[in-house]
């Protein structure tokens, strides 16, 4: 498993390069053109650890947006891996640790499954960060 955190970790470093100088309350924005856009933000950022969202948004027929795929990720920087915490669409949400000191194993393969195959997904629909032409990554 831990080959995979390591695979996870290095694509979205291919994704967002600069995630580890983003704090808390940060988002991005990343488009291609025919897709639909993928939004990360940092929901925490601890000295070595960052938990992120990341989420497609559709409109659904009310006119709301709604998150599907919404996934949290939490991203250990000094020992370069990411691991899926949750998942959540239309249909439902799992979570890896339902409380403090358990984990669900099934969550934990099935989520981490996921999201490798969701960001092989997104590298090849070329999704790029919004305004990156000569910025600092986060629109500035």
């Amino acid at each position: 498993m831990i080959k995979a955190y390591e695979q996870i970790y290095k694509k979205i470093y291919h994704l967002v390069p600069e995630l580890d100088k983003l704090e808390a309350g940060d988002g991005l924005k990343l488009k291609s053109k025919g897709f639909m856009d993928l939004n990360i933000d940092v929901l925490a950022r601890g000295k070595d650890t960052s938990i992120i969202a990341m989420s497609h948004y559709y409109r659904h027929p009310s006119g709301d947006q709604v998150a599907d795929p919404d996934m949290e990720i939490k991203i250990h920087h000094k020992s370069k891996m990411a691991e899926a915490l949750s998942y959540q669409d239309s249909l439902g949400y799992r979570q890896v640790y339902p409380e403090e000191g358990l984990v669900n194993p099934q969550a934990k393969k099935d989520l981490n499954d996921f999201l490798n195959q969701w960001l092989n997904n997104i590298k090849g629909q070329g999704h790029k960060i919004e305004g990156d032409e000569g910025k600092d990554g986060r629109g500035r």
